[in-house]
């Protein structure tokens, strides 16, 4: 049976993954590029990727077993993405389809989140609570598209995690660490309140934003308060802001289905608030592996698998990326 190729370069993580036509995915071969200091350098993650493309892909291959007479299709992130990273995935798409003499597909980033998350844990018309690095945006489809019914109007919810988390030392990625601290001073402190450590809330309709809550909480480290106290109040706030839009979402679109994706998707707490809340309304909450929440090839695959049986296929001359691409540009014939 054959297998498509999912190329994922959207940002810091390169990554090479498959899924078979029947929907069995293959994990994916990753690897992240972690700046020395500071954020996500484009053009650094972008030779990083160049260089370890060919490795991937020789990885991922030879752990799997596969021979490139087996692949049928190759897919890639088209966008949304940092320009010079989604220009190596590109590249390396469009020789591998040249090569191999295989349909090329270019992929909405965005949309493989939801449909790994589909496929994964066999919901079927969710809304989607994306959490990521780059963005956070609540989606719901609607007349053969999927929506963004609202989003961050500043930086994502990832992108502040880890600013915050740079701000005190702690490299990249910064949100794993910050769950852990905020854990920490759960254990330590079973009575908790927000009262002790306010942070602004700040949801707009449907909207969030994230920035003015990062330069208030390293306020509160300046205050005096201690890291860990920091980190589980930052949490609490802006996973409840996440989860309130998402309730309204549900409510608006009367959908009974949840998904997060993303990888701040990860965070145990926001998927435990994310239950409770679902539990609250008779509604239910999904998530996939957290293999599948961070950026991954296999995502990239599974579109371009869904795409390739409506022949959904890009010609090279339409190849080129589009960093700005919207969620709502995919068509959805599939579903």
């Amino acid at each position: 049976m054959g297998v498509i190729l999912g190329i994922e370069s959207t940002a810091h993580t390169f990554s090479i993954g498959g899924v078979l036509q029947d929907g069995k995915t293959i994990s994916s071969s990753s690897a992240l590029f972690r700046p020395e200091k500071g954020g996500i350098h484009p053009r650094e993650a972008a030779d990083h990727h160049s260089v370890i493309s060919g490795e991937k892909f020789r990885e991922f291959i030879s752990h799997n077993n596969l021979d490139t007479k087996e692949i049928d299709a190759i897919a890639f992130s088209q966008g949304p993405g940092l320009g010079p990273c989604l220009r190596v995935g590109a590249s390396v798409a469009r020789s591998l389809s040249e090569k191999l003499e295989v349909p090329l597909i270019g992929v909405n980033h965005c949309v493989a989140h939801i449909e790994i998350g589909r496929l994964q844990t066999g919901c079927e018309d969710p809304v989607l609570l994306y959490v990521s690095g780059g963005n956070t945006q609540v989606i719901a489809r609607k007349g053969g598209r999927y929506r963004v019914i609202g989003e961050t109007l500043d930086i994502g919810i990832g992108n502040m995690l880890d600013k915050f988390a740079r701000t005190q030392g702690i490299p990249f990625p910064g949100g794993p660490k910050i769950e852990k601290l905020a854990l920490e001073w759960e254990k330590k402190n079973p009575v908790t309140s927000l009262d002790n450590i306010i942070l602004p809330y700040s949801v707009q309709g449907m909207d969030l934003s994230f920035s003015g809550i990062l330069t208030a909480a390293v306020q509160k480290i300046s205050d005096g308060h201690s890291l860990e106290e920091v980190c589980w109040s930052l949490q609490e706030h802006v996973f409840s802001s996440c989860i309130e839009v998402a309730e309204r979402a549900l409510a608006h679109t009367g959908k009974k289905e949840l998904l997060l994706g993303g990888g701040v998707a990860c965070n145990e707490r926001i998927r435990k608030m994310s239950e409770l809340m679902c539990n609250d309304r008779g509604a239910v909450a999904y998530w996939p592996e957290k293999q599948y929440c961070v950026d991954n090839g296999t995502m990239i695959a599974e579109l371009g698998r869904k795409m390739l049986k409506h022949n959904l296929v890009t010609k090279l001359e339409d190849s080129a990326i589009d960093p700005s691409m919207r969620t709502d540009h995919a068509e959805v014939v599939w579903n």
